[in-house]
């Protein structure tokens, strides 16, 4: 509980001081946002905004993780290096494509082919390894199992084989992660709107992943039986990572919000949604992430619905999607719009919590 106490403070600390920093730095340089022309024309005022700010975030969680393990004396886990590494890597991907947006002044950064490589090539080292490093009872980090609240017994993508099953697995993880960094990215349009839906989603999963370290399976608890007991490998350091979470995003979000003083960019979008991606297959919660973190899901939808509609009858749904875009042309204010969203993320975050503690309440009343 301590090391979870100041992962949080650590990193909320770091990012609220160190955001303004990194915010003269980026002035300095001059790396500021492009902003493109065929977006709301409210945005044009946003050209020139500092961004990549995605590496205050990376390095504040980064360093409360690690400075809370050195307090407590304790070495990280492999689940949470894996979670960790993850994030880095796709930070790293969408640094790349800050970079050149910056530098060249355009709206395009890495190619389409060379961003989805990036993300491929992570996502698969992440997959692979997660199905290593069993622990003194033979968990891994991941499973090949689909899961809601735990793994589900009758999804089994190793049931051929299991070779063919870290294969299936890897495809597996590489959608989640693909959906997980473009729905953040998607969703990063306007002040705070990522940031503040982040927070709230790694809020839930800081208290699922404590819950599951208070009924864990694992460590001679044979008080609880294997039915109503968690089989995450290692779920304290899981609550420690979602802890650096969300207090990284609130310091951001100090900066970030209306009227925005830093972006993310996808530097940090691409990473934020790779650690929310690794908490939801360490947590063995994959499919229920889908229900906290179901704004992303939403404004992710919203864009295949309007490309599929626009090739399929030349007719668009919304007026411009992400959808947060076609609120803006509807005449509704920015900050309007954010806290509008961050309610629908809160109440659909709130459900994905209830319906954890529901599968919990046989295991309660007994």
């Amino acid at each position: 509980m301590i090391a979870i106490i100041i992962a949080g403070a650590t990193a909320l600390v770091l990012a609220m001081a160190g955001t303004p920093l990194y915010i003269r730095l980026l002035v300095k340089r001059n790396y500021g946002q492009f902003v493109r022309d065929d977006g709301p024309t409210t945005h044009s005022t946003k050209r020139g905004t500092p961004t990549m700010g995605g590496v205050a975030i990376i390095g504040a969680i980064l360093i409360g993780y690690f400075f809370a393990h050195l307090v407590m004396g304790e070495l990280p886990s492999a689940s949470g290096l894996l979670v960790l590494f993850l994030m880095t890597g796709l930070g790293v991907v969408g640094f790349l494509d800050d970079f050149i947006k910056i530098t060249r002044q355009r709206s395009l950064g890495l190619k389409p082919y060379q961003k989805l490589l990036g993300q491929f090539a992570v996502a698969t080292i992440f997959a692979v390894l997660a199905l290593r490093f069993p622990s003194a009872e033979g968990l891994t980090p991941a499973s090949t199992h689909l899961s809601f609240v735990r793994d589900i017994p009758w999804l089994n993508l190793a049931v051929a084989g299991s070779a063919l099953g870290v294969v299936l697995f890897a495809v597996w993880a590489n959608f989640l992660v693909a959906a997980w960094s473009n729905g953040v990215n998607l969703t990063d349009g306007l002040d705070g709107l990522a940031s503040g839906a982040t927070l709230i989603f790694g809020g839930a999963y800081l208290v699922i992943s404590f819950w599951q370290w208070r009924q864990t399976c694992t460590g001679g608890r044979a008080d609880f039986d294997a039915a109503h007991c968690y089989s995450a490998r290692d779920p304290l350091d899981t609550a420690i990572i979602a802890a650096a979470l969300v207090g990284a995003c609130v310091g951001f979000l100090w900066w970030n919000t209306s009227p925005a003083k830093i972006f993310m960019g996808d530097t940090g979008s691409l990473a934020l949604g790779g650690a929310l991606a690794g908490l939801t297959i360490v947590s063995r919660t994959q499919l229920l992430g889908a229900i906290i973190g179901g704004l992303f899901v939403i404004i992710a939808l919203s864009v295949i619905i309007q490309v599929t509609s626009f090739k399929l009858t030349r007719k668009r749904v919304f007026r411009m999607a992400p959808l947060q875009h076609h609120f803006e042309l509807k005449g509704w204010n920015e900050v309007t719009i954010v806290v509008r969203f961050w309610i629908v993320a809160g109440i659909l975050g709130a459900a994905g919590l209830g319906l954890f503690y529901l599968d919990a309440l046989p295991r309660l009343g007994s």
